[in-house]
This record gives C-alpha cells, sequence and structure tokens, in this order.
C-alpha cells in the first residue's frame, strides 16, 4: 500500500463526515507536498479557538487576500469565523507577514509557538504556500479546538514551473468544473494551468471576429461509443467559454497565484475550426467537428494566405484574454497527407524553397514556417511560444520552449540546441493512461499502464544532458491530462489526484512515500475497516456499494472537494478479493 498523506481528525456524520468525539484534535505536519524541513520544538501547542486572529501587513491586498483564504480555509475545518486585521505583531494571532530572505520568491518558513503561528516568505505567493500547508495540517473538528504542535517548518519548490494540463475541447467542462480543477492545483503548490481549449472533436473558446468557431465548432453531431468502435450514442454535445468567462478563470487562477496558459493546436487538431470555416482547409471540405477520437488527417492549408491572417487574427484576441508570457501552439500530431496533394502547399513548399533531406521532409520544414510565422507574431506583441516537441521537425522557431510529450527525446534534443524545456513526458506523466492492469473494471483510457510508482520514479533532470544543457530544462514539469474517450468530472478527480500527488513531490521536494493501512468510516453504520486494494480512480455511479462480505465504503461527492481536500481515492476489495465496483473514497489513517 502506499499512504500518500494524512487526515488526522474525525469524519463527520452530517455531510459526509463523522463528528468529533474528543474536545481537542491535534494537526499533522506529515502533509503532501512533504515539506524539505520539519523541525518540531519543545513548548506548548498554540490552540486554534475562534478567538485568534489573522493579521497581513496593511496596505497589501495581496496578503488581505491571502487572509481570507485562510479564514476560509480554517471555518471550513473547525466552523469557526475568524477575524482578519492588518497587523504584524501580536499574541494569539496568525501572521502573515514579507520579508525572509531567499533566493527562492516560492519558499516560506512556518512557525507555530504556544503564542501564535508566523508565516513569512518573500512574496506573497511563498506566504499563499505556507498556508496551503497549514491548511493540510488540520483536520476537519468541526465543534472542536485544535492543537497544533510548536514547530517550525522550511519549504520551498524544487521547480519554477509546476504545470498541470487541462483538456476541456474534447470533453467540455463548465466554468465551475475547471475552478475546482485549479482549487486541486492550488492545493498542491502547482502554479501553471495548461489550458487545451480546442480540438478535432470541438473548439471551446469565443473568438469575436470569427464566430462560427462556436457557433459550429464547439458542437459535434454525437459521439462514437468506447475506442471508435464504430458505434456512437446519436446525442449532440456542445459547449463553449465566452472571452468573459475565460477572463473570470484567469482572474480566479491569478489569486491562487496560477498563470493561465492558453493552447490553441495548429496546424493539425483544427477539424472544428474547418467544419465552421472550410476554407481554412486544403480540400474545401465539407468537413465536421469530429465524432471520434484520434487524429483527423484534415488540417489547416499551410499554402493559403487567409490561414496565416485566421491565426493572426486568433492569437490576438487570446492575447487579450490571457496575460501570460507565455503562449502554447501546439505543433503536435499534425499529419502531412493533406498537404502532399494539395497545389497551393506545394506552391508555398516551391516558393520558400523548401527541400527534403535525411532529417526532414520539405512538408515538415513547411509546418515549421507556419510555426515561425506565428511565433513572429506573437514576439512582435511581447509574447513566447511553447509548442510540444513535434516542432522540432522542420528546425526549430527561434525563440521557442519545447514541451516534451512523446517520452524525453524531444526535450533533451532541444536542450542540446540550447532551448528551453518543459518535461511532460507521456512514459511518465500522462494521466489519462491506465493506472493498472486490470483494465476491464476501469473507465475507458487511451491505453499505457502508468502506475503510481512509475510517476512517483521520474526524475525531471535527463543525466544524458550536460551540467550546461541541464540549465535548459528550467526547472520545470507539467503533468498532462487529456479527456478523451469519456471521461467525466467525477473520473477526472479519480485520475488526477494519486497521480498528481506524485507528481507534485517531484516538483517540490524529495522525500519517499510511506507504506501503511488504511481506515475508513462507513456513514451507514460507522462500521471500521482497513486495508484497501489499490487501484485509483472514480467512476461515474454516484453511490456506495457493499454487503455482508464486502469491505464498506463512503463516497464523497465532486462538489464535497473544497471541505474534504484530503480525500485519496481507492477502489475496495471484497474478501474473496474482488473489486467492488463503484466509487470509494479512502482516508489515509
Amino acid at each position: 500500500m502506499k499512504q500518500l498523506l494524512k487526515l488526522t481528525g474525525c469524519l463527520a456524520v452530517a455531510g459526509l463526515f463523522a463528528s468529533c468525539q474528543s474536545a481537542q484534535q491535534e494537526a499533522d505536519y506529515q502533509i503532501i507536498p512533504m515539506p524539505q524541513e520539519i523541525v518540531t520544538a519543545s513548548g506548548n501547542p498554540f490552540i486554534l479557538k475562534s478567538s485568534v486572529k489573522i493579521l497581513y501587513p496593511e496596505g497589501n491586498e495581496n496578503m488581505q487576500r491571502n487572509a481570507k483564504f485562510l479564514a476560509d480555509y480554517l471555518k471550513t475545518a473547525t466552523g469557526k469565523d475568524f477575524v482578519i486585521e492588518a497587523g504584524t505583531e501580536g499574541e494569539n494571532a496568525i501572521v502573515l507577514a514579507l520579508g525572509t530572505e531567499s533566493e527562492n520568491p516560492e519558499s516560506y518558513q512556518l512557525k507555530v509557538t504556544g503564542d501564535g503561528i508566523t508565516i513569512t516568505a518573500p512574496t506573497e505567493a511563498g506566504v499563499f504556500y505556507g498556508i496551503q500547508s497549514l491548511r493540510k495540517s488540520l483536520p476537519v473538528a468541526i465543534g472542536a479546538e485544535i492543537a497544533l504542535p510548536a514547530v517550525e517548518i522550511k519549504d520551498a519548490p524544487r521547480f519554477a514551473y509546476r504545470g498541470a494540463h487541462f483538456d476541456t475541447s474534447r470533453h467540455f467542462f463548465t466554468v465551475d468544473e475547471v475552478k475546482t480543477y485549479i482549487d486541486m492545483m492550488a492545493l498542491h503548490n502547482m502554479n501553471r494551468f495548461h489550458w487545451h481549449i480546442t480540438e478535432d472533436q470541438g473548439w471551446r473558446l469565443e473568438i469575436k471576429k470569427y464566430p462560427k468557431l462556436t457557433e459550429i465548432g464547439s458542437k459535434r453531431t454525437e459521439t462514437v461509443i468506447g475506442r471508435n468502435s464504430g458505434e456512437y450514442d446519436g446525442k449532440p454535445y456542445g459547449g463553449f467559454y465566452t472571452q468573459e468567462e475565460a477572463k473570470e478563470i484567469v482572474a480566479y487562477a491569478a489569486e491562487r497565484y496560477i498563470t493561465v496558459i492558453p493552447e490553441i493546436d495548429l496546424p493539425g487538431h483544427m477539424q472544428a475550426a474547418l467544419a465552421a470555416y472550410p476554407e481554412l482547409g486544403c480540400t474545401g471540405g465539407p468537413y465536421e467537428v469530429w465524432r471520434q477520437w484520434g487524429v483527423s488527417e484534415d488540417v489547416l492549408c499551410a499554402g493559403n494566405d487567409q490561414v496565416l491572417k485566421f491565426l493572426e487574427d486568433v492569437y490576438a484576441e487570446l492575447i487579450e484574454i490571457f496575460p501570460s508570457e507565455y503562449i502554447h501552439v501546439g505543433g503536435d500530431e499534425c499529419p502531412k497527407v493533406r498537404w502532399e496533394k494539395c497545389p497551393k502547399c506545394q506552391a508555398r513548399i516551391k516558393a520558400l524553397g523548401l527541400k527534403s533531406d535525411d532529417k526532414h521532409s520539405k512538408e515538415e520544414r513547411l509546418q515549421s514556417f507556419v510555426i515561425n510565422h506565428i511565433e513572429k507574431f506573437l514576439n512582435d506583441h511581447g509574447r513566447q511560444i511553447i509548442g510540444w516537441d513535434e516542432i522540432l521537425e522542420g528546425g526549430l522557431a527561434p525563440n521557442a520552449t519545447v514541451m516534451s510529450w512523446r517520452g524525453e527525446r524531444g526535450g533533451i534534443e532541444a536542450a542540446k540546441q540550447k532551448h528551453d524545456v518543459i518535461m511532460t513526458p507521456n512514459t511518465y506523466l500522462y494521466f489519462d493512461y491506465y493506472q493498472t492492469k486490470d483494465t476491464e473494471n476501469e473507465p475507458l483510457g487511451i491505453g499505457g499502464y502508468l502506475p503510481l510508482e512509475r510517476v512517483y520514479s521520474y526524475e525531471p533532470m535527463p543525466t544524458s544532458l550536460t551540467p550546461e544543457e541541464q540549465k535548459y530544462i528550467k526547472r520545470e514539469l507539467q503533468a498532462s491530462l487529456y479527456n478523451g474517450r469519456g471521461n467525466t468530472r467525477n473520473g477526472i478527480l479519480g485520475v488526477v489526484l494519486p497521480q498528481m500527488y506524485s507528481t507534485i513531490y517531484k516538483g517540490t521536494e524529495s522525500c519517499v512515500v510511506c507504506k501503511g493501512s488504511h481506515n475508513i468510516i462507513d456513514i451507514n453504520d460507522s462500521t471500521v475497516i482497513k486495508e484497501f486494494g489499490r487501484n485509483y480512480y472514480l467512476n461515474n455511479h454516484g453511490k456506495c456499494a457493499y454487503s455482508e462480505e464486502d469491505r464498506y465504503c463512503v463516497l464523497v461527492k465532486w462538489e464535497d472537494f473544497a471541505t474534504a481536500p484530503n480525500v485519496y481515492i481507492e477502489k475496495a476489495f471484497n474478501k474473496r478479493g474482488q473489486p467492488i465496483a463503484d466509487d470509494v473514497i479512502v482516508y489515509p489513517k
């Protein structure tokens, strides 16, 4: 068994958690991600009573917002309201302060004494991460006092870029569901939200100059059942974000010190756009928003000047919504079969003097031309591009950052070419892969096999690079989740959380995962059971299943994530070793 976190305290029966029986509960500093340094101290614990105040530097709006976050978190844990005031010192208080000296701006120090708690950091972001550590150390203790043992915690992230990718194009997620994903990231000190918003299967962002992208491109007539079975569900599917909704998500993330990096994929993965504007394709259509999974051969026509103008217009609106320095341009999985036969594309190849050689085909060099064109446009507007490692093919754009997903090879090659790299290899960090070999009892995945142990084992810094070349890895790491093949919001929660725990370990520190057993309380009869099996997912059955021979379970719904951030998802087995089919949430002991 892997024990990935500890949640000391009780679960309340009312709502979903058992009410605490004792008058006082104790905090536990063994959290995820594990801080780099935890030094226990002698002395009395600090008692978290309702009379405790939260103090922040006067005139600092970000720190005031941090204080409000902390007050909300504490109310969730205790049921009590806590007063927020401007101030820099005081007894019986939690003091949020700026001022520690550190080379890492996201570092923090958390000190607990009998008189109070102090969280100090060089920046407001660092204070926020200290707040998350305090939050995760607390039990759910409604109606009880919490004792925090004296301690001094020092922590700093290993990687400056700690990203999580979320695909809302194949399957649409509401604004509130996207915010919940961001909340999950914030809880784990992650700071880059890579938002995948266009695909063959759906265009999800309003572009005012091209209204058909959402009027037509956001809707598919039906969706294939299973893994391209040839059978379809017959149900229209769609959804998109207005620009105002996208700005709302950007602001929500920024308040939690998370930068949103949007991805509009080009020149492939564009069939939804072609359905809306067929003149942008090589054949002229007709096209439909793709009803199946995989990679469409219909891509943007690289020989058409109208396509270049379309891309400039789209990205011009994009950068008005997203203030991030980096914009993701995709560049992956672009079949060249249409270009090979397209007169316009072949004319462009001839005009540019592109030739095939033993490294790249002339069509790959044509894709490089398109990527270079949009990079120059974005550079001229003060932005930088990120592209999947296919942008290496045909020649790398001058200032591009490479996101290495087909293993590490692309990232290693980019670093050797002195380009910045973000490591997100599918061989370790693609969470839409199966997490067990028992795939018949798992939600449908893209394939592959990535157990938790392999995710946790990943070391992002390739030893094959020289120390000078390793500098281009830029301390960057990202977990990726694609939502094809029927992932639901509950499924996303179940797939992401266990793997995110392992990934964030690599992004923040180097603690080992501990072994241990699990206890859980059934909400119906409070029967305590233990020693669950380990398969990581949460399906959409919406109920618990048990019998006299089955071990009991308790279900926490997606909506309850904010009140139980430390839950861990497992699948229970009965005494015969047979899996229970329904949803199980495990609270590690």
